[in-house]
């Protein structure tokens, strides 16, 4: 069986509301440094690999666990947040300003709209999602992987596991509800396993 722990990065600057110009080089708050401290020091056993998305925000969260298992092999992997507005159009803003495009976007529930250049659709999301875990269950037997990603990436991991026979706008379906905290918070892990072809949730 292999086991795959994502790990949703500490609290950014993004999170605590700093509005940010480029939203792969946000980096960590203090509590998320804190965070990310508290996340190296709970693991109790040394992975196989650790895998990382090209982002700051999560480079930084994992380089406490880096440090601590400094034989463990590490791996960038296309597994960053999901990017649904063109960024162009709107770096540098509040959630406020953004928040009634971020409620058009869900309410269209249009898995293949691309806002523009430097987004994707939802549909490619999903479909990041998909190569990330056959990647894993491409991985020798009895691995253990923590993978360091976003929070609305790993809430599309979760989808794709718990509802593999659903199409494409049923998972856009209550993905983001406005006003509601976020399905997955900073530095929560998510745990899968891979046994006899198939990907299951640890339910904890």
């Amino acid at each position: 069986m292999t086991t795959a722990i994502f790990v949703r990065h500490g609290q950014s600057t993004g999170n605590a509301g700093i509005p940010c110009h480029d939203l792969a080089d946000i980096e960590l708050t203090e509590l998320g440094r804190q965070q990310a401290l508290g996340l190296a020091a709970s693991w109790a056993d040394a992975p196989s690999l650790i895998v990382t998305s090209p982002y700051r925000r999560t480079q930084q969260t994992a380089a406490a666990t880096i440090a601590r298992f400094p034989d463990v092999p590490v791996q960038v992997w296309p597994i960053e947040e999901f990017t649904y507005l063109e960024p162009s159009r709107w770096n540098g803003t509040r959630s406020v300003e953004r928040m009634p495009y971020l409620e058009r976007y869900w309410s269209e529930l249009d898995p293949a709209h691309c806002d523009g250049p430097g987004a994707e659709s939802f549909a490619t999301l999903l479909r990041r999602a998909e190569v990330a875990l056959n990647r894993l269950a491409d991985l020798p037997e009895r691995s253990i992987v923590l993978l360091f990603s976003h929070g609305q990436f790993i809430q599309a991991v979760r989808a794709v596991v718990a509802a593999p026979d659903v199409d494409d706008q049923s998972k856009m379906r209550g993905f983001w509800r406005k006003g509601e905290a976020p399905a997955i918070s900073n530095a929560q892990s998510v745990i899968l396993h891979h046994s006899s072809g198939r990907w299951t949730l640890d339910q904890i």
